[in-house]
């Protein structure tokens, strides 16, 4: 994935500090190779139980993803928000960036 290791220390921190525990997928051209310096990093994030996450956690996060010091667009999505044609094309390449019961980004795993 196109995306430098200090970026991704960025969002384990940020995703450590979520109210409740999230996993987060990286999807999109930053995945599938088809990315370049400039393109936005697409997550996803997903809640234990898969249900929507409270709007002031989910908002909280992208607030401090903008705030960060990370130099491309980061666009978060939450999964049971999102429509079932997106859940599709999303699972056909992902990488799980972030994993709550490891409490790290973890190494590059494309599904």
């Amino acid at each position: 994935m196109l995306l430098r290791e200090k970026d991704r220390q960025t969002l384990q921190e940020i995703f450590t500090s979520a109210d409740a525990p999230v996993e987060v997928w990286a999807y999109g051209s930053r995945v599938n190779g088809t990315a370049h310096n400039g393109s936005d990093l697409d997550l996803v994030i997903r809640s234990e139980d898969l249900k929507p996450l409270p709007w002031d956690t989910l908002a909280d996060l992208k607030e401090r993803i903008r705030e960060s010091n990370i130099p491309i667009l980061v666009e978060l999505h939450d999964w049971s928000r999102l429509p079932s044609s997106f859940h599709a094309n999303i699972v056909r390449q992902y990488e799980v960036i972030f994993d709550p019961s490891f409490g790290t980004v973890l190494p590059l795993c494309t599904h």
